[in-house]
């Protein structure tokens, strides 16, 4: 009888799980793959805003590292001129999100090439005016970040730029969604970039720079030497 009665609450609940999770608004269940809810709409609105004030045009090329489920990349995409946005996320099931955030942002007409493909082997055959990484290098290992910036030299224009933000400082290191949360020094980030042909420039704090929400991360501005 008791073995009955749980059987009975188990099987209520998983029908209570299934019926929240069909009035969940698609939008939100994608978006969980890259952070809370209260935070999309405003690193949406940073992301567009802070490319147009350096200087992205809609005739430029942009290489999205690490674009995850497009946060942040649909007003870039409406933004920029059809194929000129490309995408590189390294989780097969967040991209196809990605996917179903164009198709319901109406924008699949404007192309973006999007990809699921390691760096340390991937070259895109092209030239890009803007590189830009939103929270991704706060994810890299060492190594990872050694192809990162291989790959961003051999893929940056002459007078491109690279934007990036990181945590600065000696903190203990920690982990989101199974990656890591590294802390570094902006020495570090000289040294690394230096050794494979770029400069760094530290921009300020992403707070600084019009991010609507209290934030310490550093922009940093990386071009070639």
């Amino acid at each position: 009888m008791i073995f009955q009665k749980n059987n009975a609450i188990q099987n209520a609940s998983r029908r209570i799980q299934r019926k929240l999770g069909s009035i969940i608004d698609p939008k939100q269940k994608r978006h969980t793959h890259v952070g809370a809810p209260e935070l999309w709409k405003k690193s949406r609105d940073f992301q567009i805003k802070f490319l147009k004030d350096v200087g992205l045009t809609p005739e430029d090329y942009l290489l999205d590292i690490g674009c995850g489920t497009l946060v942040g990349g649909i007003p870039i995409i409406h933004y920029l001129e059809k194929r000129h946005y490309y995408g590189i996320e390294v989780r097969p099931d967040v991209l196809e999100e990605a996917r179903n955030e164009l198709l319901a942002s109406k924008l699949v007409h404007k192309m973006p090439v999007l990809l699921s493909e390691d760096i340390s082997s991937l070259n895109l055959e092209r030239e890009f005016n803007f590189v830009w990484a939103a929270s991704v290098l706060i994810h890299f290992k060492n190594e990872i970040l050694e192809d990162c910036f291989t790959f961003v030299n051999s893929h940056l224009s002459k007078r491109g730029k690279f934007y990036a933000n990181v945590n600065i400082g000696n903190k203990k290191n920690d982990s989101w969604k199974g990656f890591p949360v590294v802390w570094r020094t902006l020495d570090f980030y000289r040294e690394i970039a230096s050794s494979h042909g770029l400069t760094v420039k530290d921009i300020g704090s992403r707070q600084e720079l019009g991010l609507a929400y209290q934030d310490d991360q550093r922009m940093l501005e990386i071009s070639k030497k």
